[in-house]
């Protein structure tokens, strides 16, 4: 994809389909992460209602490696993949408690909460979440009993190229697509909670204000589907599908617009899109070479309220990504753009 940057095993923003198996590092750490989008009937904001609402987001919801002090409603959780029982997935049963508390909550990195000004008249949500340290620990688990078992087969993959794979019909293959499965549903959950939250603290403070229905999409798993007339194993690791006419989800950096999408079925993708800008330098180098200062000032030139306070910000600048515009050209024939949003304020751990 045009926003790909280097990744463990395969690149984020890679698309690959397999025969038959599933391989753990070609989905990565952060199962199911993905975006979340609402309009509102909202057709302006002031800067002092958007302080208040960010601040009010703030204070609810956890971010970086904060979590809840209580549990969630245990019904807010997603069931359990069909066949199987708590018990019969081990990474998920052992991490059941922790993801209790970590359901409606940021996390760090990339991901965000953003009020946008879409140029449709109207302002948007966007929320940028995953699965938590739940995914984590379910992709770290089975990568590395892939590794050994390949290694036991004595697989022709290359360890170097960190591709070990499950065959999906094996006992390992079945459970991790089920904890996977998991993963996926549970970040969709934790994004649901999240945008209901945001959306309260805008009912409080611009009431009235209604919501379109939400758009969810993940851009790290791996599915079943029929290509080129077979059965494939598709993952996307950093890339949402793009069937046709179906919508998705383009962000840009918190100082660059992100794009409502619709799907235009290219095959040579396995019909799908990239699900972002992409990095165009690594964390650290970013906070090594970027200007705090003049990443701050595009910033506030735009009038953004952004999150860009020190220098350990730096590997959130928009300085450190690409330009979503010549991303966004690069795959008009994956996507057209329907709607373009851009930042108002923003929410980063």
């Amino acid at each position: 994809m045009p926003d790909a940057h280097l990744g463990y095993g395969m690149p984020i923003g890679g698309v690959m389909a397999a025969d038959d198996v599933v391989v753990p590092n070609a989905v990565g750490v952060d199962i199911g992460c993905g975006m979340c989008a609402v309009r509102t009937s909202l057709t302006s904001l002031d800067r002092d209602r958007l302080k208040t609402i960010m601040a009010a987001v703030r204070g609810l919801i956890p971010l970086g490696f904060k979590r809840h002090d209580r549990p969630r409603d245990e019904s807010r959780m997603p069931a359990l993949p069909e066949g199987f029982r708590l018990g019969e997935l081990p990474v998920v049963s052992r991490e059941y408690t922790n993801a209790l508390t970590q359901l409606g909550t940021l996390g760090g990195g990339n991901h965000f909460i953003e009020i946008q000004r879409g140029n449709d008249g109207y302002i948007w949500i966007m929320v940028h979440s995953g699965s938590r340290n739940l995914g984590l620990k379910v992709a770290g688990h089975y990568n590395r009993l892939a590794a050994d078992l390949n290694k036991r087969w004595k697989s022709e993959v290359n360890p170097k190229w960190q591709l070990a794979w499950l065959p999906c019909d094996s006992d390992e293959g079945r459970t991790y697509l089920a904890e996977m499965r998991f993963c996926v549903d549970f970040a969709l959950a934790n994004r649901t909670l999240m945008m209901e939250v945001i959306q309260d603290a805008l009912v409080s403070t611009c009431a009235p204000v209604s919501f379109s229905s939400r758009i969810n999409i993940a851009h790290n798993y791996a599915a079943a589907e029929h290509h080129f007339g077979r059965e494939v194993i598709v993952h996307r690791k950093g890339a949402t599908r793009a069937r046709l006419g179906e919508t998705g989800i383009i962000p840009g950096s918190q100082g660059a617009p992100s794009y409502i999408v619709r799907g235009l079925g290219n095959p040579e993708s396995f019909c799908s899109c990239s699900h972002g800008a992409g990095r165009r330098m690594g964390r650290k180098e970013a906070r090594r070479r970027l200007d705090l200062r003049r990443e701050r000032q595009k910033l506030d030139r735009l009038g953004i309220i952004h999150s860009i306070r020190s220098r350990r910000d730096l590997d959130e600048a928009a300085g450190a990504y690409k330009d979503i515009g010549q991303v966004i050209s690069s795959q008009e024939d994956l996507v057209e753009v329907v709607t373009t949003l851009n930042p108002l304020a923003v929410v980063k751990a």
